[in-house]
């Protein structure tokens, strides 16, 4: 029997993927929650669209001219996550990527909501107390509370700056947040505004050898090319510069990556979870095992 076989449901797999638990490098799991939302919900149906709009993708990249086929990789499916219980959901999704990450394998997960990757990063941080955070988002999210809520998809990366070393959260193409979170910006993290690509080039160096944990919030690139997303923000990146963004992480020794945030019903024609989807795809040849 596979690991996690009575808490996941199994939605089409990702594209290309073979092989068993045991053989995989690497494990994809789809995290359906979106309890904490503060515009439009339905990120929770996210990880089931991003794999059906994979199945349209070739498993070669031309940009990277690697075939999936050449990596390992397994798709448990969703994780079973107790409807509104925020408490619970999270120290679900925690002890599932504990799990993978004892078994030695990189967890790869599909929101769902940003707040998914709180626990994403607390079972990292258990293992590597010198871990950074790179974080591509169009909002700061690093509030104090969001209306009166501690644990909420505007406040993860607050969470998450107090999980590693100071100034080791790394965030890029930040374009909306309110005073207050520019200023802890300031003293905590490292916020890169409205740009991706210069500022990720820059740090690059410095970061090499460290292990990163990457979290991509699909509203980083402007709603022109991701309309389907919660809280969409104008004046964001183009689809070609945060694909060109993935693959530059290749340089670097990533230990766990989330993309976060697809709400598909705001996008009929699916453009979203395809980019997410090719998105996936060159983040699994770029540094994935």
């Amino acid at each position: 029997m596979q690991p996690f076989a009575d808490i996941t449901l199994q939605e089409p797999r990702f594209l290309g993927q073979v092989g068993s638990y045991r053989d995989a490098g690497t494990i994809v799991f789809g995290l359906p929650m979106d309890f904490t939302v503060s515009f439009r919900a339905g990120a929770r149906a996210g990880p089931q669209h991003v794999r059906k709009a994979s199945l349209g993708l070739e498993t070669y990249s031309v940009t990277q001219d690697r075939y999936l086929e050449e990596k390992k990789y397994h798709d448990i499916g969703d994780v079973v996550l107790p409807f509104g219980n925020v408490l619970s959901s999270l120290s679900i999704i925690e002890e599932v990527a504990k799990k993978i990450v004892a078994d030695g394998k990189f967890p790869l997960a599909l929101g769902g909501e940003h707040l998914v990757s709180y626990p994403l990063v607390k079972a990292l941080a258990g293992k590597y107390p010198d871990l950074a955070v790179l974080h591509f988002d169009a909002h700061a999210d690093l509030r104090d509370q969001f209306y009166g809520e501690s644990l909420s998809h505007a406040t993860v990366l607050r969470l998450i700056a107090g999980l590693v070393p100071d100034k080791q959260v790394y965030q890029f193409g930040i374009r909306s947040g309110c005073r207050e979170e520019f200023q802890f910006a300031m003293e905590r993290t490292n916020l890169f505004k409205d740009d991706v690509l210069a500022p990720l080039r820059r740090v690059l160096p410095g970061l090499r050898g460290k292990p990163v944990y990457v979290t991509l919030d699909i509203d980083v690139v402007d709603p022109a090319f991701a309309p389907g997303t919660g809280t969409p923000e104008p004046g964001g990146c183009g689809a070609k510069e945060i694909l060109e963004a993935v693959c530059l992480l290749g340089e670097l020794n990533v230990v766990g990556f989330d993309l976060v945030e697809v709400s598909p019903a705001y996008d009929l024609a699916e453009t979203t979870a395809l980019l997410a989807a090719k998105i996936v795809r060159e983040a699994i040849l770029a540094f994935c095992p």
